[in-house]
């Protein structure tokens, strides 16, 4: 794991590589008490050449320091960031697995340290990385979800922390998921936290809707995570002619969409599974299919071009991957 010590006053220091273990924390320690910590989630991937590559780790690092900033907490140097990543999965490369559909999954965690119950920012910090090898997401096939429109709790509103990658985020977003899946459902949709009218996002996904011939997905306004996957997902798309639009989309529209038969597809987009079809949407009772339960041409022909330029199948045009030396 990779290691490095921060104070207000003093910036980050002492950087350092060291056996995966525990960490030591006073009972006090801020951000057990008041959640000031941050995190990003990212992967290395083994090509067909056997070099390991990273999937677009400046993307990752600009918005770890965007949270940090909405915490108070202090932004680390892109450049240290990097090489940091890049040594740590160097010493590490051969986890990166080589079966299909594997990788290597990337932890960066920064954390007040302070022992101090007053509620403040801390003037101490602690930053790390930590690594993990993952199976295929789709070891059983290209299965859509099924979804629950949540109408119940909220993840985010506006002036809040839904942009910024932090624990407290996820924390909130639990209760709605298990009780979810208690129903049946494999995740919820978000709606938006003033009068849950327009699509925010699914589970911890970015969420995207083909409605005729356009692909739409809501706009980045400060309440949903800006997700690299989304914005890469989107450039393929425009990469071969597809209308795509960022733009408020009510659930109202989905719905009727779904009956009269314009809503051609829906996929949530992420790091871990790149890219999640979804097969039904229950909302307010209602339970609507989309492409008949099935995967849709747009979904999977987008998860395969970025699947293969990930993994060197592909050229990687936007110059997207950035090699790990051994």
């Amino acid at each position: 794991m990779f290691l490095m010590d921060g104070a207000v006053d003093a910036g980050w220091s002492n950087p350092r590589i060291v056996p995966y273990g525990p960490l030591a924390l006073e009972p006090a320690t801020v951000a057990l008490h008041y959640a000031q910590s941050v995190f990003e989630g990212l992967k290395a991937y083994r090509g067909q050449d056997d070099t390991v590559r990273l999937f677009r780790p400046d993307r990752n690092i600009a918005r770890f320091n965007r949270s940090a900033a909405r915490l108070c907490m202090p932004s680390i140097d892109p450049e240290l960031f990097l090489a940091a990543l890049k040594q740590l999965v160097a010493t590490d490369r051969d986890w990166v697995p080589r079966a299909p559909g594997t990788s290597l999954y990337i932890r960066p965690v920064a954390f007040a340290s302070d022992a101090d119950l007053h509620v403040r920012p801390s003037r101490t910090y602690v930053f790390f990385i930590i690594l993990s090898p993952v199976a295929a997401y789709y070891a059983e096939g290209f299965k859509p979800l099924r979804i629950r429109v949540e109408d119940r709790y909220v993840r985010s509103v506006r002036g809040g922390t839904g942009a910024a990658k932090t624990a407290g985020n996820y924390a909130g977003s639990l209760l709605a998921g298990e009780e979810a899946q208690k129903d049946g459902f494999a995740q919820v949709l978000w709606l938006d936290g003033i009068n849950q009218e327009y699509i925010e996002e699914v589970g911890s996904m970015n969420i995207a809707f083909v409605i005729g011939d356009e692909l739409v997905t809501p706009p980045l306004t400060g309440t949903l995570l800006e997700g690299v996957t989304r914005d890469s997902v989107l450039q393929l798309a425009r990469d071969e002619g597809v209308q795509v639009a960022e733009r408020p989309v009510a659930i109202a529209e989905v719905m009727a969409a779904a009956r009269n038969g314009t809503l051609r597809e829906a996929f949530g987009t992420g790091t871990a599974a790149v890219i999640s079809p979804v097969g039904e949407l229950a909302y307010k009772g209602e339970r609507v299919r989309v492409q008949d339960g099935e995967v849709g041409p747009l979904s999977q022909r987008l998860y395969d071009r970025l699947s293969d330029i990930q993994r060197g199948r592909l050229p990687d045009r936007h110059g997207w991957m950035v090699a790990v030396e051994d």
